[in-house]
């Protein structure tokens, strides 16, 4: 009798192990990253070329004055943020080559981001549930730009909509900070006293080189996209904006043929669009002045985010 118990023990566990074995088994994952639950077609999520922390996010930032970046010309374009009562600047040539800087502003943990597939610059607070986080980047892609992840749980974290699209945290969205995506010239003209994230970053790579050479001017997109753009060059650069679950986009060659600012209702809401020709950047403020989140990119990456965005045009 024993045997038997024994034996029909044994055949449970093993049944049981069977079971888990395929559960395991049928787990979908992608780059080392579980995709099983994401909230996006699974085969849309594509490999960008190097593998997890192949391009390595600079955790520990290093900055110099202003007077100091001598390596920095004055039409270079840099992400510029001032908040908390500081004031930074992140030059593309170096974003290039990490796509993401864990930094801090006083007490408070934010993160800087750049894509250069899809030219979009975006910070956000880098704290959920009152818990802190620190994103790496994660090999990935998805519809062209890049999947974030946070290294505490490993959800994956779409750049553009800031919001997680698998793991722990899916569905889940990020604050944005406003920064602004412009020229050193016209960044240092606003904030003589910026400092200025440092060549000194811990890699070796060359900042002086391009690692997108061409490709800002090129109709060539790297990777597929689910909804592709018509009516402008791919890479024509737009403000995106989106209030209330509207979508709203202004492109540069319709902006630059008004005064540079244009006042607008979206969703119910006034705003102000501020466009400078000279240094090809443009912001969105309230009625009041209060800057608005918007974001800086190329018309094809909006578009496929935003296919039902709504577009700006001069008549």
């Amino acid at each position: 009798m024993a045997t038997s118990i024994e034996y029909v023990r044994f055949v449970i566990a093993v049944l049981i192990g069977g079971l888990l074995f395929g559960q395991v088994e049928a787990r979908t994952f992608k780059g080392g990253f579980d995709v099983t639950d994401a909230q996006v077609p699974i085969e849309n999520i594509l490999p960008g070329g190097p593998p997890k922390d192949g391009i390595p996010s600079i955790d520990k930032p290093r900055f110099v004055a202003a007077n100091k970046a001598k390596f920095l010309d004055p039409e270079d374009r840099v992400l510029g943020l001032a908040y908390n009562g500081l004031v930074k600047a992140y030059p593309i040539s170096i974003m290039n080559w990490h796509e993401i800087v864990n930094d801090r502003f006083g007490n408070e943990r934010v993160t800087v981001t750049f894509c250069p597939l899809c030219g979009t610059g975006i910070a956000f607070k880098a704290r959920l549930d009152n818990k802190p986080l620190l994103f790496g980047v994660s090999g990935l892609l998805y519809n062209s730009d890049m999947l974030l992840y946070d290294r505490t749980t490993e959800s994956l974290w779409s750049q553009i909509k800031r919001e997680a699209i698998s793991g722990k945290y899916k569905g889940r969205r990020l604050t944005p900070i406003s920064l602004q995506h412009t020229t050193w010239s016209d960044w240092q003209q606003q904030y003589p006293a910026t400092k200025v994230l440092s060549q000194d970053t811990g890699f070796s790579r060359n900042y002086k080189r391009s690692p997108y050479q061409g490709y800002e001017t090129s109709r060539s997109i790297y990777f597929p996209v689910e909804f592709a753009s018509k009516g402008y060059h791919p890479k024509e650069r737009v403000l995106g904006l989106e209030i209330e679950g509207v979508s709203k986009a202004y492109p540069f060659a319709e902006l630059s043929k008004t005064t540079g600012l244009i006042k607008e209702n979206v969703a119910g809401k006034e705003v102000v669009i501020h466009y400078d020709v000279d240094n090809q950047s443009a912001s969105v403020s309230d009625s009041n002045g209060n800057t608005i989140h918007s974001v800086i990119a190329f018309w094809f990456a909006w578009y496929t985010f935003y296919p039902d965005t709504e577009l700006f045009q001069v008549e």
